[in-house]
């Protein structure tokens, strides 16, 4: 391996979990990364606009020069190209990638944007949104079921992808007065677990800066806290 390390570049948005996802995983694989904060409120870099033209967001993986584009698509290449230590984000059977791919374009589709419309309203949309997330969040805690992580005994790729989502959990719980720990404890738990990891405790950043990020976001849309 010649230096690969060295010429690995990630642009993105500290709030972004899927950001946080790369950034995960390149801590796993061990390999060591420049990251470059993009303002995604003001102008674009224009690294990121010629990297990423099609959709112009991050997450952006460059690695010797080259662009790679949507979460998912660098997890499988980070795994594929740094091969050489004994953790493995993808899982080896197909029929396992396959149930982590099946969830995580769960999550994508039908947690993601409702966990942003519990922060982004108020009143009846806000309590409809609320309801939604809460059973959403079900079902994921039952596909955990007893387990240590999602994919069994060992840490993975449906950790990575699930885990950065739940820095946004404080911020739920205060504006729309729940508990994720009362609705869902082996879901907190597991996050309480991955939270042990190096990995993890390092890339998520702080509930409570979270939090005050979103504060301010609602300031803008005009709404109360």
């Amino acid at each position: 391996m010649e230096h690969e390390e060295e010429e690995v570049m990630v642009l993105g948005f500290w709030t972004s979990p899927y950001v946080m996802r790369v950034k995960i995983a390149l801590e796993e694989k061990g390999i060591k990364f420049v990251y470059k904060e993009e303002n995604l409120f003001h102008e674009k870099s224009l690294l990121l606009l010629e990297a990423n033209p099609v959709h112009k967001k991050v997450p952006v993986l460059i690695h010797k020069g080259r662009p790679i584009c949507e979460s998912l698509v660098i997890l499988q290449y980070i795994d594929q190209v740094w091969n050489h230590n004994s953790f493995t984000i993808l899982p080896q059977h197909p029929y396992d990638r396959a149930r982590a791919r099946f969830f995580i374009d769960f999550f994508d589709k039908m947690i993601h944007d409702v966990g942003r419309r519990m922060w982004a309203s108020k009143g009846e949309d806000q309590e409809g949104a609320r309801q939604e997330f809460l059973e959403r969040l079900k079902y994921l805690e039952a596909e955990l079921g007893d387990s240590p992580y999602f994919g069994g005994e060992e840490f993975g790729v449906l950790d990575i992808a699930l885990i950065p989502f739940s820095c946004r959990f404080y911020t739920y719980e205060r504006l729309c007065k729940f508990s994720v720990e009362e609705k869902c404890p082996k879901l907190k738990e597991w996050v309480r677990r991955c939270s042990e990891r190096e990995s993890v405790s390092k890339v998520l950043p702080h509930h409570q800066d979270v939090y005050a990020f979103v504060l301010e976001q609602r300031k803008t849309l005009r709404l109360t806290n």
